[in-house]
């Protein structure tokens, strides 16, 4: 389990890193009626679990295995083609899917799926355990994080981020000691939960990334296990009983460095669980200079290579192309309208249309006179000729998922 790197410390310390990709993904229904959460596409070329496994490869951490669930073969698939690993230096990414080790049952949450896996701890034998969500997109050196862990002796490193305390409701709310970081408190998903001392518009949300010690792992998965009152969550259950320990600690995310990254987009962290929030982050990419960049040289993120050929851009037969803050995958066609801050998946193509504000994923086709806007459409679309996506919210309620802020989603492979 030793990694062979000496460039940091903690990269001498035998970590074994969990992803948790189990999660159903209601919320960002319909893009996932079809696939697990973390293997809905993003950005064009990504999926979901690529930035989780991205920071881990990054940092140095490549012994990873990715718990699964719900839906999984395109994301075993997505695994297995895209995560090859050197296996000379003992290196993988490997799916592991419900086992029902403890009965014929599927995991009853996040702590749940980590206990029933812990057969993973016994043949891995690490002294620390990385846990990572896998429907976040950000960016994070986890060795730092593993130092900060390493230092203050925790049970629970949890990494946390500032946010506005109107969204106190979505999150785990972090209340660390003054001047420390151990965790006083720790308040799931409470409307009132404290503001940070310094921002009282701000509360210190949970970021979904954990470092656990081992032996604390094994103790604090083991005891909830058996516990019949207990939902079998990490942030419900898990944290705050290590917090009722003594043993949780806080990781400030605004202390973290990742090389190649500027100042427009340092400690970019978002939740993409709801159809606005995946919008949103969409949104963040296409700007000039973009809140989050996909173009850090230094700290990539991965994915499976693709054949398609370079994206082409051509005149209509009602006039030349116009493209602005967009983002254009391998294999897309713009032939005439105007594409707008929108983000083109590979092989989609758009003929003498108008599409603003779009992300439009694998092979989706527009065809002459359609107009989109604020919508996603999913894999194998076609739109046809002169219809209206995003302009009838009437119209579209009628066929289509409207999210609460108005956008709209098409299902893969939808007949319109």
């Amino acid at each position: 389990m030793r990694s062979m790197s000496s460039s940091s410390p903690s990269l001498r310390v035998p970590v074994l890193s969990i992803v948790l990709a189990g999660g159903e993904g209601k919320r960002l229904l319909p893009l996932t009626l079809d696939r697990a959460k973390p293997a809905v596409p993003f950005g064009g070329k990504y999926r979901l679990i690529d930035f989780a496994v991205s920071n881990l490869v990054n940092g140095g951490f490549r012994q990873i295995v990715v718990l699964t669930q719900y839906k999984s073969h395109s994301l075993d698939v997505h695994i297995s083609l895209t995560w090859q690993l050197s296996t000379l230096l003992g290196n993988y990414v490997t799916t592991v899917p419900a086992q029902m080790r403890k009965g014929p049952r599927w995991f009853t949450g996040s702590a749940d799926a980590l206990f029933q896996n812990i057969n993973l701890i016994d043949d891995a034998r690490p002294e620390h355990i990385i846990v990572f969500g896998a429907d976040h997109i950000y960016r994070l050196d986890p060795r730092q994080m593993l130092e900060a862990h390493l230092d203050s002796g925790a049970g629970v490193t949890v990494a946390a981020i500032r946010t506005p305390a109107r969204q106190a409701a979505d999150f785990g709310v972090i209340e660390p000691a003054a001047g420390e970081s151990r965790i006083v408190a720790f308040h799931e998903k409470n409307p009132d939960a404290p503001t940070v001392p310094d921002a009282p518009d701000q509360v210190l949300a949970s970021m979904g990334n954990y470092i656990f010690d081992a032996e604390v792992f094994r103790e604090v998965m083991t005891k909830d296990s058996t516990d019949d009152a207990s939902s079998h969550d990490v942030g419900t259950d898990i944290i705050p009983r290590l917090v009722a320990e003594g043993s949780a600690h806080v990781y400030d995310y605004r202390t973290n460095v990742v090389p190649g990254e500027t100042s427009g987009e340092l400690h970019y962290w978002r939740d993409v669980g709801t159809l606005d929030s995946y919008f949103e982050a969409h949104m963040d990419l296409i700007a000039p200079l973009p809140a989050f960049s996909l173009y850090n040289e230094e700290w990539p993120i991965y994915t499976l290579g693709m054949t398609e050929p370079p994206a082409k851009i051509a005149d209509g037969e009602r006039g030349a192309s116009h493209i602005s803050n967009s983002i254009l995958s391998s294999g897309v066609i713009v032939s005439g309208g105007n594409v707008v801050e929108s983000v083109l998946s590979a092989g989609a193509t758009v003929t003498d249309a108008e599409v603003s504000q779009a992300v439009l994923m694998h092979g989706v086709q527009v065809q002459p006179g359609a107009r989109l806007h604020r919508c996603v459409i999913d894999k194998n679309v076609v739109v046809p000729a002169g219809f209206a996506i995003g302009h009838d919210p009437e119209a579209d309620a009628e066929r289509f998922t409207i999210s609460d802020g108005g956008v709209v989603a098409v299902a893969k492979n939808s007949v319109i």
